[in-house]
């Protein structure tokens, strides 16, 4: 339906009916919105740290000191998305914002506010073989088992891994898949660690330099159909190692290598994910970490999920000084008893084997045992 300005318009002859029907039915705004999806989701949770301390080791802000003893708004989420085309040509785009507390632990941030920019790109597709696509803005990173959405992992805490990787980057990024078991991305960015188009002393030749490789297995291996074996690097381009002489100073280099594997039991699929950090904190530091993962599907609606975890540092990485060593064990039943609602119960025991004795409180308080309710509404 045209609207009023442009029928006045065309009475007075300025313009012509055909003429004003042609720009109504071609406008962008017109055809981009039919093609424009609404998400996100609504993330809640409850948290009881067992004693009288509420320290924790660094995992993410969902689970920091501030959230224990309590209950908690973590984020709401609202995405705009218009996905690519099967066309030859096509182009797209997608902006996620968060809104609340975990907003700030993002680069996306907003001078550290309760409002952040977790993605905003435009997506563009060109006709070179299978498809090359191309993402060009804020997106996430292309390393890690886990992501930063709470809905889309295992578990509602994250891992140690995932306090090693970075949480976004603001470039160009490339994906191509050779065939149905084979594909690869590859980009270019600002400096890994800083905020939405961070290029303070860094100089126009520092940047952040990114590859992975997939590969999957084809529906031909039977029950193993589906698993997938993962590897990337993520060349910081300076990293956290200061905003002056950046040519003085080693980058932060991550290394990951990951893989979900399907099994001959139906109910069950394991999983496994390797960092590695170099440079994060500062020049010959170092922080790793190894996560296994079991998923057992107990009823229709009722899945176990388990994590075990091993991590190490040099540099402090996890809050527990030098030489640190961390042992994780997370057990997070999700059971689904309403229609678009995550609703799951978390017990974690994290145990400092050595490092700075009080991480977890006075004294020599080297065990932490907490539990969560996560209850996300996603719409």
């Amino acid at each position: 339906m045209m609207n009023k300005w442009t029928v006045a318009l065309a009475a007075t002859g300025m313009v012509s009916l055909a003429s004003a029907v042609l720009a109504e039915e071609s406008h962008p705004v017109n055809t981009l919105l039919p093609a424009t999806t609404l998400s996100g989701y609504v993330d809640t949770s409850a948290i009881w740290n067992f004693g009288s301390g509420h320290n924790q080791a660094a995992r993410f802000v969902n689970t920091g000191n501030d959230r224990q003893d309590g209950f908690n708004v973590d984020v709401v989420k609202l995405a705009l998305e218009k996905p690519l085309d099967e066309g030859t040509w096509s182009a797209g785009y997608k902006t996620e914002l968060w809104f609340g507390p975990d907003a700030g632990g993002l680069p996306g941030s907003l001078s550290g506010s309760d409002l952040a920019v977790k993605q905003a790109y435009v997506a563009l597709r060109a006709p070179v073989g299978n498809g090359l696509d191309f993402k060009l803005g804020q997106f996430d990173p292309i390393i890690g088992y886990e992501v930063a959405d709470a809905n889309g992992n295992p578990n509602f805490s994250r891992s140690f891994g995932f306090a090693l990787e970075p949480l976004s980057h603001t470039g160009i990024l490339a994906a191509y898949q050779f065939s149905e078991i084979i594909g690869a991305t590859a980009g270019v960015a600002d400096t890994a660690f800083g905020k939405i188009n961070a290029k303070a002393g860094a100089g126009e030749s520092i940047k952040t330099y990114m590859a992975a490789v997939t590969v999957k297995a084809p529906e031909s291996l039977g029950w193993l159909a589906g698993s997938s074996l993962y590897a990337g690097v993520v060349d910081g381009g300076g990293g956290a190692n200061g905003t002056g002489a950046f040519a003085s100073k080693k980058d932060a280099v991550n290394l990951y290598v990951g893989a979900s594997v399907a099994t001959p039991i139906k109910a069950l699929s394991l999983g496994v994910g390797y960092d590695y950090l170099a440079n994060g904190s500062g020049v010959s530091t170092y922080g790793n970490s190894i996560s296994g993962y079991a998923t057992y599907t107990l009823t229709e609606k009722l899945k176990a999920n388990v994590r075990e975890e091993y991590a190490t540092s040099s540099g402090g990485y996890f809050g527990g000084g030098n030489d640190e060593k961390f042992f994780g064990s997370t057990l997070t039943l999700d059971y689904s008893l309403w229609a678009n609602v995550v609703t799951r119960a978390e017990f974690r025991w994290d145990h400092a084997a050595n490092g700075a004795a009080a991480i977890f409180g006075t004294g020599a308080k080297r065990n932490d045992y907490s539990l969560a309710l996560n209850v996300i509404y996603k719409f």
